[in-house]
């Protein structure tokens, strides 16, 4: 699982009509010292209705394949969690509610 920050949206109208329907996020993957991007990005099919700013994690390879929302799709990264905290050292550097102590 690589950690990764929802940056964007990936619109396609014409697709493979095995993926009509699903949602594709822009990822940016994360370093959690900082929380800052790492200038690396990466395209997912979401399945758990992440949305923009939000900390997810996401798999690829034949990983990706394996939730409901992309069995038996063509797929090579899937979102499959919402973070909520993330504690680093015994220190919480990220919280969804921003409230980081």
């Amino acid at each position: 699982m690589v950690l990764a920050k929802v940056i964007g949206n990936v619109v396609s109208t014409n697709k493979e009509p095995k993926i009509e329907g699903i949602k594709f996020l822009l990822l940016e993957k994360i370093d959690p010292s900082t929380m800052k991007g790492k200038g690396d990005f990466v395209v997912a099919m979401d399945s758990v209705g992440a949305g923009a700013d939000e900390i997810v994690f996401y798999v690829s390879g034949s990983s990706s394949r394996l939730t409901r929302t992309t069995e038996g799709k063509p797929s090579d990264a899937t979102i499959i969690a919402i973070v909520d905290t993330i504690d680093l050292y015994g220190k919480t550097v990220y919280r969804k509610d921003g409230k980081v102590s």
